[in-house]
């Protein structure tokens, strides 16, 4: 087996050479394709591909045009965007950045909940309006998070709050059959309904399939508790967010924390961005100071792997999409 086999990387970068990241693969074979162009001149000999960013038709053409691929890799822990037939239907291994990200991803659910519970937007605007006005605020301890989708996101979640002396909920396809000590009781997807009934607060962590496109509509919106807030930190459409705008307008819920939306940027006439009730942020929870150099090293230590024939982590089932 070649010990250095050479690596396609696809990127938006126009200058790769000066890309910190990009920089990182200065001891790996690799060719650098940002478009037809760019891969029309690539070498068709890559066994690798590593999808560090760009359009999901260029890694198509690249996988169809590049026949010794023996695996794919995406930067990336949601593949939403980027499966398509040909790679779905072949033996090619593929992997994901799942984990990498899903530590700040945590933290920012549990900040979204303290947001809410402590009520930091009214302390926030009091202040700026010079207002000395003592309010209440409530404890965390004893209350209860639904998180669907329980994968390594869901974890990090469930790792918080339980610390936090929360009761953890938890909607997974397959439950395990034994028990983990983060969660008190885990769901099936046909009982979201009765593990919503129970939450005070719902941490929507799910990857985006077909199954789970709009999984949170009104009659979940109608099964909640009128205090509850849902925050979302898997991908925006499974969530559907007409409904969820209904929800907070007519306080049918207490509010929402928000990280991912059905379509981004949201425009600016949005009412999300006017709701009081609303904790947006825009698809940048999990960037940290050094996310893309984590990205990185975690590919190259998986690049590692394959050199040596060791097992690959973050194998995806493609069929389902995660």
């Amino acid at each position: 087996m070649n010990t250095n086999p050479l690596v396609l990387v696809i990127s938006n970068s126009a200058d790769p050479d000066h890309d910190p990241q990009l920089k990182m693969l200065a001891g790996v074979p690799h060719f650098h394709v940002n478009s037809s162009d760019a891969l029309a001149a690539a070498p068709k000999n890559a066994e690798i591909i590593l999808h560090w960013a760009g359009p999901r038709d260029l890694l198509r053409a690249a996988f169809l045009a590049c026949p010794e691929v023996r695996w794919v890799h995406s930067r990336a822990a949601g593949l939403d965007n980027m499966l398509f037939p040909e790679l779905v239907e072949s033996s090619v291994p593929l992997t994901n950045g799942r984990g990498v990200f899903s530590q700040s991803l945590g933290e920012f659910a549990l900040a979204a909940i303290l947001y809410f519970a402590k009520d930091f937007r009214r302390m926030i605007r009091n202040q700026m309006a010079g207002r000395w006005e003592p309010f209440d605020v409530e404890e965390i301890a004893g209350q209860t998070v639904g998180i669907v989708g329980y994968g390594d996101i869901g974890r990090a979640v469930a790792t918080r709050v339980h610390a936090m002396g929360m009761h953890v909920l938890a909607l997974k396809r397959h439950p395990p059959a034994s028990a983990d000590p983060l969660i008190e009781k885990f769901y099936e997807p046909s009982r979201l309904s009765a593990m919503l009934a129970r939450c005070d607060y719902v941490v929507v962590a799910a990857p985006l399939t077909p199954e789970t496109r709009h999984m949170i509509g009104d009659a979940a919106f109608a099964a909640m508790k009128p205090s509850a807030v849902i925050i979302n930190i898997g991908r925006g459409p499974v969530i559907d967010q007409a409904a969820m705008v209904r929800a907070l307008e007519s306080r049918q819920i207490r509010g929402a924390g928000l990280d991912v939306f059905e379509k981004e940027p949201i425009p600016p006439p949005d009412p999300m961005y006017k709701l009081e009730n609303v904790l947006l942020s825009p698809h940048c929870a999990d960037h940290t100071k050094d996310w893309l150099d984590q990205a990185m090293s975690f590919f190259l230590q998986e690049y590692e792997h394959f050199c040596n024939g060791q097992p690959l982590e973050n194998i995806v089932e493609k069929h389902l999409g995660y």
